[in-house]
């Protein structure tokens, strides 16, 4: 009788499959709120709005963060770690510049008189990019924890399971932003 040979199941590991159902399930929130956003854009005393200028500078640096985290996981798979550890810094600080200009749009938003109270449609808008804000948020804070474990002398782990789940989300975060840019600029 011959032997069964048994072939290894190509498992996914399961941070990664957890990623995945937060991704999913953010995916779905945004298709709600945005749909939602349609629907009410129809309904009288809807405002239209221009998007400042910092949302497209911000947009420029959210892409270029999503290269250097991608640039980032390269040189972890080959073990440079000196270029690793600059350019997942380098990303942090994208990240960082990110949320910065963020803050500066919703700043030109309140010196337009464009208030969560001064009208529903500014509602949407702050709802929909607060949340994608707060996404963000949690991407830096993880990317800090990749920062000080890349830097510490303590740490010296060579999975590269933690290197892939933050550039996969970065990279879901940065083509949400895209998304919703396109999206706030067509629907307005």
């Amino acid at each position: 009788m011959e032997k069964e040979v048994i072939k290894p199941k190509n498992k996914i590991h399961p941070h990664k499959f957890t990623l995945w159902v937060g991704i999913g399930s953010i995916v779905m929130m945004f298709a709600g709120l945005t749909s939602a956003y349609i629907v009410k854009r129809n309904q009288s005393g809807w405002v239209s709005y221009d998007l400042p200028i910092a949302f497209y500078y911000s947009t420029i640096v959210i892409i270029l963060s999503s290269l250097t985290v991608h640039l980032a996981e390269k040189a972890f798979k080959v073990r440079e770690m000196s270029k690793y550890r600059k350019l997942i810094a380098l990303t942090l600080f994208l990240g960082l510049i990110f949320t910065v200009t963020q803050f500066f749009g919703f700043k030109e938003f309140w010196k337009m008189g464009m208030t969560l109270q001064a009208n529903v449609s500014f509602s949407f808008l702050y709802v929909i990019v607060g949340l994608h804000a707060l996404h963000i948020i949690g991407g830096v804070i993880a990317m800090i924890v990749m920062s000080l474990k890349a830097f510490s002398s303590k740490s010296r782990s060579y999975s590269i399971v933690p290197v892939q789940l933050i550039s996969t989300y970065w990279h879901f975060v940065d083509i949400l932003w895209i998304y919703l840019l396109i999206f706030l600029i067509m629907i307005k």
